[in-house]
């Protein structure tokens, strides 16, 4: 029999609502989680990725991540994990560190004997390189065994991924894989082989609603799943649909109706009533104790005169510009990654270059043609050209091996966007 905790997107470090106090409410979950594991004398901890919020972590979320792992360490339970998309970076990981450190075991196609059960671990593999994938995986002589992923599967909502095609191409049978990357707890089962996400350890958007947790999986005659909860830092949804003439008043009323105290609040008001301003809300639940307050307005009011761009929402102004310029598809995409994708700050350039890699591929050219309409006058002519230069990205005829994260490059310094090739103009390597 093996019993494993089966955990991740822990996204320790992540300052949500730029607040210092949710920055150690993600460090406490995860401990919280070890501190179970201890309990249950489970045979191994096992985490599916996003051990880290961001690929650049802060010393005091590295040394608080140390100090969890030698709990374990302490308790001789091992730390069985993957890298996955938040926290990647170009060759060693964080995750090689604290393997280097005797604190944690990096899966991949090499298994993992933990009592009947041999581990394997798939890193975050980004869609444009999985149709090269190859899932070879090195035999076992264990009762069971188990896939570790980091991705969003097929066939559960959202996938991108095919968990069957995994499965079939694999050079391993899998009794059961165990997914991160999906926040919510999910589980299927797919051609006999049991898939189960096990959730994040905390909210890391104010859509997640669920109680936060992890997986117990137990080995034993079959795979066995079971839920556990974490109790994590209080969240406060006050929902209010308001009726015409109803406004501030009626929103400060339900407010008022919860306990408030070192929570989350989170107020989203639909419906019709008065227009009402969200720091007057916001306000009402901070001078009751609330630690943070959002308010969400999902109303379609319309303003009583008209209302011009000015540098009071440059958002707007930035998003007029743009249409403006008359850029190609492709370039929008890119912008749009740039600023106002949830990708984290310091991953952007890895996943601009990757969605450039991935147009290319498509083999579009319209992709690279500046729109007709509304072109810049003063840049007309350089957009009729615009995807006459493009470089072509990077690529390779070698499939990533499995287990092991993307390789590209970081754009950490200030001379990779400076340096330009034998025309004078930066490539988009250098660029990125």
């Amino acid at each position: 029999m093996t019993r494993v905790i089966h955990t991740g997107d822990t996204h320790l470090g992540y300052q949500q609502y730029h607040e210092p106090a949710r920055r150690e409410d993600f460090l406490s979950a995860f401990r919280q989680v070890v501190e179970d594991a201890v309990a249950e004398d489970v045979d191994a901890v096992v985490h599916a990725g996003d051990l880290f919020h961001d690929r650049r972590p802060g010393l005091a979320d590295i040394m608080g991540t140390l100090s969890v792992l030698r709990t374990l360490e302490d308790a001789s339970i091992p730390f069985l994990a993957i890298v996955g998309n938040h926290e990647t970076k170009r060759d060693a990981q964080w995750l090689d560190l604290f393997e280097s450190l005797g604190l944690a075991t990096r899966l991949g196609a090499e298994p993992v004997t933990i009592g009947e059960t041999a581990f394997y671990g798939l890193d975050y593999v980004p869609k444009s390189q999985r149709s090269s994938l190859a899932y070879d995986f090195e035999p076992h002589d264990a009762e069971y065994a188990a896939l570790v992923a980091h991705g969003l599967f097929q066939p559960f909502d959202h996938g991108d991924w095919d968990a069957e095609t995994v499965l079939a191409e694999s050079s391993v049978a899998f009794d059961a894989m165990l997914l991160g990357d999906d926040h919510t707890p999910k589980r299927a089962e797919v051609d006999g082989t049991w898939l189960t996400y096990c959730g994040s350890t905390e909210r890391t958007s104010g859509s997640e609603r669920e109680d936060r947790g992890y997986n117990l999986v137990t080995f034993d005659d079959g795979v066995d799943i079971r839920r556990r909860g974490l109790p994590t830092r209080e969240f406060v949804f006050v929902d209010v649909e308001l009726k015409d003439g109803e406004g501030y008043d009626r929103v400060r009323k339900r407010v008022l109706q919860h306990e408030l105290e070192e929570s989350v609040v989170i107020v989203t008001i639909e419906g019709d009533g008065e227009p009402i301003t969200p720091a007057e809300i916001e306000t009402v639940a901070l001078e009751a104790g609330a630690l943070v307050a959002r308010v969400n307005d999902r109303r379609e009011i319309e303003p009583a005169q008209e209302v011009s761009v000015s540098f009071a929402d440059p958002d707007d102004a930035v998003s007029e510009r743009i249409r403006e310029l008359g850029l190609s598809p492709a370039a929008r995409d890119i912008d749009e990654t740039v600023r106002a994708s949830k990708v984290a700050d310091s991953n952007v350039a890895d996943r601009v270059q990757q969605r450039v890699a991935e147009i290319v591929e498509e083999a579009d050219p319209g992709a690279f043609e500046a729109a007709d309409d509304e072109p810049d006058a003063g840049t007309a002519e350089d957009a009729s050209d615009a995807g006459d230069d493009t470089p072509d990205a990077e690529s390779s005829d070698d499939a990533p091996d499995v287990g092991s994260a993307e390789d590209t490059p970081d754009a950490d310094t200030a001379e990779d966007a400076q340096s330009a090739d034998g025309d004078g103009q930066a490539t988009m390597e250098e660029y990125l």
